[in-house]
């Protein structure tokens, strides 16, 4: 496993991967990760595929063809971050609406989601509340409004805090 740093405009983020794989995409700081000690950094051919993904998002633009995702997860899990990698760019879903497609709650949806490896990419940002409002974002609701706000998506109000 490899590890990458890349500079957003939302702050630093980690790739973590093989030289083919991406297995996982974090901001520092998001929950549930953290770059292990001892790590090996190396920018590999799907880190270099990656941040040219990133670079193209970043500038506002819709980006094609993802690199290549290696997610680990549970089954459930993965079935979740694959519904999430049909939400189109500049678009929202409710966590409602996911839990309605797989018949199971709207918490088992969220927890899935929270667990999404691969931030932007497998876009959990894209999952609003059944308000219209900003909930759950491992990366924080402030970095969640700003991806949203950079596809233009058509804007809800903050329906808590991101403590």
């Amino acid at each position: 496993m490899y590890f990458y740093r890349y500079l957003s405009p939302l702050g630093g983020m980690t790739l973590a991967g093989t030289e083919d794989q991406l297995k996982a995409l974090w901001f520092d700081g998001q929950k549930h990760r953290s770059l292990p000690e001892g790590a090996v950094l190396r920018l590999t051919p799907v880190f270099e595929q990656t941040v040219r993904w990133l670079e193209t998002y970043f500038e506002g633009r819709e980006p094609s063809s993802p690199p290549s995702l290696s997610p680990e997860g549970t089954e459930f899990q993965r079935r979740v971050w694959e519904l999430l990698s049909e939400i189109p760019y500049g678009e929202t879903v409710s966590y409602g609406l996911l839990a309605g497609r797989l018949s199971v709650s709207a918490q088992a949806v969220g927890g899935a989601v929270g667990r999404n490896p691969i931030a932007i990419i497998i876009p959990c940002h894209r999952v609003i509340g059944a308000d219209g409002g900003l909930v759950g974002y491992s990366g924080g609701l402030s970095r969640k409004e700003a991806l949203l706000s950079l596809e233009k998506t058509e804007r809800i109000a903050v329906t808590r805090s991101d403590n």
